[in-house]
């Protein structure tokens, strides 16, 4: 009887603790990489901002080819939309927000499936050392709504961050290579 007593006081401490503890987490997480590519920001651009080539080197349709994708609108575009369904990669939505030619471009993520969530994205292009090099920074942010999320999102930035850089890296040899 004396160990289900002490048992049952540990669970009830562990759920006070994940719950007291969620609520002094930050409500907001941001991620954030950034890469040099040897090629002019308008070829850089268009392989962001029209998703036919967005899915050439986007780090989630390497990791599921075999992902269903429907994409609509006028390429660079607000408007122009990426929607997807997957089985390791989720469902959701990428729909451009705001888009400045050769200079940035805004998306809105919403998340369907395997949970609901929406984040802002976006990625902005600046010239480099020379006008054939783009500096290109890709970020993600978003706000929780919950306990659970806010323990999730203390890991984002490695989790993200990893698909970002590879992201990144793969816009990289297609820009330089299409320059």
């Amino acid at each position: 009887m004396k160990i289900i007593k002490i048992l049952l006081i540990i669970v009830v401490l562990l759920i006070a603790i994940f719950f007291i503890g969620g609520m002094l987490l930050p409500k907001t997480y941001s991620v954030s990489r950034t890469k040099i590519i040897n090629a002019p920001d308008s070829v850089v651009f268009n392989n962001v901002a029209n998703f036919n080539n967005f899915l050439k080197w986007n780090p989630w349709t390497k990791m599921e080819p075999s992902t269903k994708v429907e994409i609509s609108g006028i390429p660079a575009q607000p408007g122009h939309l990426w929607k997807w369904k997957g089985e390791e990669t989720g469902q959701g939505q990428m729909e451009i927000t705001k888009a400045d030619p050769n200079s940035k471009v805004d998306f809105l993520l919403t998340f369907t499936a395997p949970f609901q969530s929406i984040a802002t994205s976006g990625f902005t292009f600046e010239p480099h050392s020379n006008p054939n090099e783009t500096k290109v920074t890709w970020t993600m942010s978003g706000t929780s709504s919950s306990t659970m999320e806010r323990w999730m999102y203390l890991n984002m930035d490695n989790m993200i961050g990893k698909d970002f850089e590879s992201g990144l890296e793969d816009l990289k040899k297609l820009s330089e290579k299409s320059k």
